[in-house]
């Protein structure tokens, strides 16, 4: 009888070990944005302005430094 007593409370002491553990599983959580909205540097003509300014800056730093003899 004694034995039998041991069996059912080892049997729902692990019944309710593996509920409590299943209970604190949170599962999969699949959260999926997708923005249509791009960042400023993902914009072409961004690129060609500041591409632009480039040029103009490195034309007029390369021209600044020529000595003009008279």
């Amino acid at each position: 009888m004694n034995k039998l007593i041991r069996s059912v409370s080892l049997l729902l002491m692990t019944s309710l070990i593996s509920a409590v553990t299943f209970a604190q599983d949170k599962g999969l959580d699949v959260d999926i944005n997708v923005k249509k909205e791009s960042e400023w540097y993902q914009q072409p003509w961004i690129w060609i302005v500041g591409g632009a300014v480039f040029i103009l800056l490195l034309v007029a730093l390369l021209k600044g430094g020529e000595r003009k003899e008279a």
